[in-house]
């Protein structure tokens, strides 16, 4: 590696320090099976010489490049592309890109943390001291019997579930108020806010959607998850018992993570053998089964949107309609006023008439019952309008 780049060990304090994007570009940790990480910068053919890809795999991995997510089985690595995370696993070491990434830090942290197998946390107990815990070990194993590239996987998918679950609750949390408040009160800052909260949706919903096909994908052909065994292939290290039942141990257990015990659970008899991909097929359906959920949820998010949508285009059509009627009332009314106005103006003019000689008093009806009738007709425009709400009280 001296003629490709430089290897560093890694430093929990520096992890915190965001690098340049023309620094990062080229940065990776690697991660062996003690959990042990060192900082690379290399170039792609030393990544390429390493673990033997090809180079369009490896440009799946380039953030420069937009790729859906992508989980690749090839003969010595799994290359894995989901959202920020973006590593390339072997039967022995991960490599991830970017760690001093915000998002990628606690995904390096949890790789640390739960690849080291059992016995190497055993091995660190005091001399000399009783080990009270065999029973917990005992069912850590129990849940826990994958090879290292599962292991890994399984942090990965962990992961990026809730990454976006976390994203689809802060949505939720801004989105429920905002659509009660717009159908309380209409307005352009609430509608703003609202076209904003459903662009953020559709987004999100569009990267769960890529993860939850990428599984399903997966699930659906036994092929590619038996490509995804990598310690079944030659050179691997893992070790695998003459009769080719499980024999790997755990790692540190998952705390708190509900999904890893129930996905393993009752992994302690199965046997591995070239078309066996029962153990891989269940974890995949854990975390297809979580990304679903939360798909679900920004399902429900979209439908709440459009009632609410057809909620305020049903009170327009409604004002629309008052206001038809009210412009219909006013027309009648205005013909009704334009028959007194035709009739005062006749005898308001200048021309002889035989019959307008000694019939003034006729004027003075003609226009007092036009009075009296405007009045009515506005009154009674006025206390309709104050029905249908158009105005105040």
């Amino acid at each position: 590696m001296a003629g490709d780049g430089s290897v560093v060990p890694a430093d929990p304090g520096a992890m915190t320090v965001v690098k340049k994007k023309t620094q990062s570009s080229r940065s990776w940790i690697l991660i062996d099976a003690t959990g042990h990480g060192s900082l690379l910068d290399v170039d792609k053919y030393a990544i390429m010489n390493r673990v033997q890809i090809h180079a369009r795999d490896l440009r799946i991995l380039d953030p420069l490049l937009s790729y859906p997510s992508t989980i690749l089985g090839r003969e010595k690595a799994i290359v894995l592309n989901l959202e920020h995370i973006k590593a390339i696993i072997t039967a022995e070491e991960v490599l991830l890109r970017d760690p001093t990434d915000e998002n990628v830090i606690p995904v390096v942290e949890e790789l640390q943390r739960r690849l080291p197998r059992l016995s190497a946390g055993l091995q660190q107990q005091g001399d000399g001291k009783e080990y009270l815990g065999g029973q917990n070990d005992a069912e850590a194993a129990e849940e826990d019997e994958s090879p290292f590239e599962f292991r890994a996987l399984e942090v990965a998918l962990e992961a990026i579930c809730s990454f976006l679950a976390a994203r689809t609750t802060e949505l939720e949390m801004a989105a429920y108020p905002a659509l009660d408040e717009l159908t309380s009160k209409i307005s352009s800052r609430n509608l703003d806010r609202v076209r904003k909260l459903k662009s953020a949706m559709t987004r999100l919903t569009a990267r769960v959607q890529k993860v939850r096909d990428e599984l399903e994908q997966l699930l659906d052909d036994d092929d590619d998850m038996a490509d995804l065994y990598l310690s079944r292939k030659g050179g691997s290290s893992s070790p695998v018992s003459g009769s080719g039942a499980a024999n790997w141990f755990a790692a540190s257990p998952t705390i708190g993570s509900k999904i890893s015990r129930a996905s393993r659970a009752s992994l302690a008899t199965v046997r591995l053998d070239e078309n066996d991909v029962e153990e891989l097929e269940m974890l995949l359906e854990a975390y297809f089964s979580e990304i679903d959920h939360t798909l679900n949820k920004l399902t429900t998010l979209r439908e709440y949107i459009d009632d609410t949508e057809d909620y305020i285009n049903i009170q327009f059509a409604n004002w629309s309609s008052i206001l038809v009627q009210l412009e219909l009332f006013l027309s009648s009314g205005t013909v009704c006023l334009s028959f007194y106005a035709l009739v005062t103006a006749i005898f308001g003019m200048n021309i002889p008439y035989t019959w307008n000689q000694n019939h003034g008093y006729m004027f003075k009806w003609v226009v007092i019952t036009a009075g009296l009738f405007s009045a009515l007709t506005l009154v009674t425009i006025t206390a309709y309008a104050r029905k249908k709400g158009l105005i105040g009280s």
